[in-house]
């Protein structure tokens, strides 16, 4: 990337506060800035680099006031925070423009249909009847079963395995060896104490604009579907058992582990290595902080909850506080 400080304005909006001229041509964090590097600032703690910096460029809001002289050409704008997330989606896309490749080394069955300007790269397997959506790409050593459905402007990163009959929405990015529609983990115990395998003849529902990280997996279900929202954001390392259905927006952390048939509503924010135990229900706007353990039902829309077994965030600290007194 190279943009002047005036294209970058007209970019965000935004308006230049020294040289429209300078020049930069990466990003970096504004306590590693250097000429060329184009910085953001948007926490008053870091303030002080922002007089110190040799970066180019600083994105700043538009009513910051400096207290010292600023060497850099400031940007200003109205939400730093948010032109930084708005630039760096921009940048990736001009970089990635959608171009047709097909490689002679991959594997896509006549009766599977490919959109416009789809790429699909090396030692890629596209099965039967498979449907792909307008410049969706398809990176190498990518598995995509028969008869699964991916919508339009998707990115699937090496080593994506989706099994067959899935569907997947718009704007879905899964990220390198991700597993879409493993077998759940069902086994009936029998008799003689071993366990008989419960087939799953399921699949797995992706909505629209949802991001799933690297390593994680979602199960199929073993009758109807495992259901992604639209807008769903999950990191790497989850594991989301058969039948679950997470509602949209919702967002969860790395090394999170949901069991089968439970229900996670809307707009909830799920930190990391929580554990929620099956055919369960958590209500809508429900946050659930690190390593805490969900045994029962969140009925009340809103709660945060804390500790394993969860509950509610303030008696959790109160708790602690005992806790802490009976330590000594």
């Amino acid at each position: 990337m190279e943009f002047t400080t005036k294209e970058l304005a007209r970019i965000l909006k935004g308006t230049v506060d020294g040289n429209p001229d300078e020049k930069v041509d990466s990003f970096a964090k504004i306590e590693h800035g250097k000429p060329g590097k184009l910085c953001f600032f948007a926490n008053p703690k870091y303030e002080h680099y922002v007089y110190e910096t040799k970066a180019s460029a600083i994105i700043v809001n538009k009513d910051f006031v400096p207290k010292e002289n600023v060497p850099a050409t400031l940007i200003r704008v109205d939400d730093a925070y948010s032109s930084v997330a708005f630039l760096l989606k921009y940048v990736r896309e001009h970089e990635n423009k959608f171009r047709y490749h097909r490689s002679l080394v991959s594997l896509v069955y006549p009766s599977a249909k490919l959109g416009k300007k789809v790429y699909v790269g090396s030692y890629s397997y596209i099965g039967r009847k498979c449907r792909i959506g307008d410049y969706t790409r398809i990176y190498q050593n990518v598995y995509i079963g028969d008869g699964t459905t991916i919508g339009k402007r998707c990115i699937l990163y090496p080593g994506v395995r989706i099994y067959p009959g899935m569907v997947i929405g718009d704007n879905v990015i899964l990220h390198a060896n991700c597993v879409i529609g493993s077998d759940g983990f069902g086994n009936a115990p029998q008799p003689d104490g071993t366990w008989e395998k419960i087939e799953h003849l399921g699949n797995v529902i992706i909505g629209n604009d949802v991001e799933i990280g690297a390593n994680t997996t979602v199960d199929r279900a073993e009758m109807e579907s495992t259901i992604i929202g639209n807008g769903v954001k999950i990191d790497n390392l989850c594991q989301i058992a058969h039948n679950v259905q997470i509602g949209d927006n919702t967002v969860m952390a790395a090394q999170t582990g949901i069991a089968g048939s439970t229900k996670i509503g809307k707009n909830c924010i799920i930190a990391g290595q929580v554990g929620i135990v099956g055919h369960l229900t958590i209500a809508d706007g429900t946050t659930i902080a690190a390593q805490a353990g969900v045994i029962g039902n969140v009925r009340q829309s809103g709660q945060k909850l804390f500790g394993s077994p969860a509950i509610d965030i303030k008696n959790y600290m109160r708790s602690y506080a005992i806790f802490k007194q009976n330590g000594k």
